[in-house]
């Protein structure tokens, strides 16, 4: 866990959440006290990152019950492979996949029990195999699965990510393979124990949270950091403060320099709540 002094004054002014496990309930459901607290923040001159290896189909209901266009908010989709500033729609960042990779990937699961996916308009692209796993991504997300039997064949333009699921040994197995392989070209890492996460090079959580908060004049110090998978280690060990929720696993409570409320116990509005004004004086502005 980081240290940090006790009596330490600290000023946050933007909060960047993972969805699934954090923000998030068990149910896949922000709760009112949730919402409410994230809007009193904003309301109080705060913005808020949605930082989630979901699609950004799969973000923006989150980011409309949480007023983010309004506020002036951004979408961090695919762990940081674009991004999107809420208040336009635009995008501000993107970083595609590089294509040519796709067909020897296929090659290396296809006599795994694994899906491969990616993500076109509102629709999942699938092959190799469909699974529970698999529906459990479309149902996330809201997104019809189109299933091809030529995967890296039908995949000719540009994607964010690729995405791999099965059974957690057998991730576990392909993850060690394929980082191997594929060090120093590709990032390779687990967002659930059923996900394996195939991104560009460079990009994760915390790589993309840095270029956006030089864009848009924020210092990491400023900034606060929710999550409770793999895939947040990164902007939990980079921002000011990262908090881990009480359900993540005790590697990612290991990284963090605090530890929250569980996500079906309202875990983010208790810690803001907990840090009070002392923490965010902005809030005497309300």
């Amino acid at each position: 866990m980081k240290k940090r002094k006790e009596d330490e004054i600290m000023l946050f002014r933007i909060i960047a959440l993972d969805i699934d496990g954090t923000l998030t309930n068990s149910q896949k459901v922000i709760t009112a006290k949730t919402r409410n607290q994230l809007i009193r923040f904003q309301k109080s001159g705060g913005k808020i990152i949605l930082a989630s290896g979901r699609p950004a189909q799969g973000i923006k209901s989150c980011a409309e019950i949480l007023r983010l266009s309004q506020f002036g908010g951004y979408i961090l989709a695919y762990n940081g492979g674009c991004v999107i500033e809420c208040s336009s729609g635009s995008v501000v960042a993107k970083t595609p996949l590089p294509l040519e990779y796709i067909p020897e990937i296929c090659d290396i699961i296809k006599d795994y029990p694994v899906g491969i996916i990616t993500y076109e308009g509102d629709h999942i692209v699938a092959g190799n195999h469909i699974n529970r796993y698999t529906e459990l991504e479309s149902s996330i997300n809201h997104m019809d699965i189109k299933f091809t039997s030529d995967f890296s064949g039908y995949v000719n333009f540009d994607v964010p990510k690729c995405l791999l699921q099965g059974e957690p040994d057998v991730i576990l197995k392909l993850e060690k393979i394929l980082s191997e392989k594929y060090s120093g070209k590709l990032g390779i890492f687990k967002s659930e124990p059923y996900f394996l996460e195939i991104v560009p090079k460079n990009i994760d959580k915390a790589m993309t949270i840095d270029r956006l908060l030089k864009m848009i004049g924020y210092e990491r110090d400023e900034c606060i950091a929710f999550g409770d998978g793999f895939n947040d280690i990164s902007m939990i060990r980079y921002v000011g403060l990262g908090i881990a929720m009480q359900n993540a696993s005790e590697t990612v409570k290991s990284a963090a320099d605090y530890v929250t409320r569980s996500n079906d116990e309202d875990g983010i509005a208790f810690m803001l709540s907990k840090m009070g004004r002392s923490v965010f004086p902005s809030l005497a502005m309300i």
